[in-house]
């Protein structure tokens, strides 16, 4: 039997064996020699991507809102239909909030105020989106390609507020 040398590679997946010479005492106790094994390609890829989105959690957070949304509009559908009816009339909460601000809280810059309409449309879009997919279930017609809009437009909201408001706030400095 050939002698295999110490540097050989040995492929992914198989066994490896090695060999220990024997105790010359009696009373010694055996040896536990644990070899582990390097990851394959796909465990190294996948531990990267998942280190990457745990490192961008924050800036990924309205897509995993949307997507439980997604799945509790499934769950919903299965279980509790007539919630439907009551999430129909909630679709226009946000007009009455945009109501509420303007009389409380008059914006006179114009940015202010498009960004409560922009606000109270897509959450009013976004209630009435719940209300039928519950209704007719959240792959119905549609409604998947509505969520995905309001997915994306949340995503793209949610990272355009964040850049400029990183932009804008000022750096302390240290005396």
């Amino acid at each position: 039997m050939p002698k295999r040398s110490r540097a050989a590679k040995i492929p992914y997946g198989s066994t490896r064996t090695v060999h220990m010479p024997r105790t010359r005492r009696r009373d010694a106790q055996p040896i536990v020699l644990i070899v582990p094994e390097r990851p394959t390609l796909t465990q190294r890829a996948l531990r990267a991507l998942g280190g990457w989105l745990w490192d961008t959690r924050r800036a990924w957070s309205p897509s995993g809102v949307a997507l439980a949304a997604l799945v509790a509009a499934a769950l919903m559908h299965a279980l509790f239909w007539w919630t439907a009816f009551v999430l129909a009339p909630a679709a226009l909460l946000p007009f009455g909030w945009l109501a509420w601000a303007g009389v409380r809280r008059p914006a006179d810059d114009r940015t202010v105020r498009r960004w409560r309409h922009t606000l109270a449309v897509l959450a009013s879009a976004a209630t009435a989106w719940a209300a039928l997919a519950v209704c007719f279930g959240p792959l119905a017609g549609p409604l998947e390609l509505i969520w995905f809009a309001l997915a994306v437009t949340a995503q793209v909201l949610w990272l355009r507020t964040r850049r400029t408001t990183a932009a804008t706030v000022p750096i302390e400095e240290i005396h």
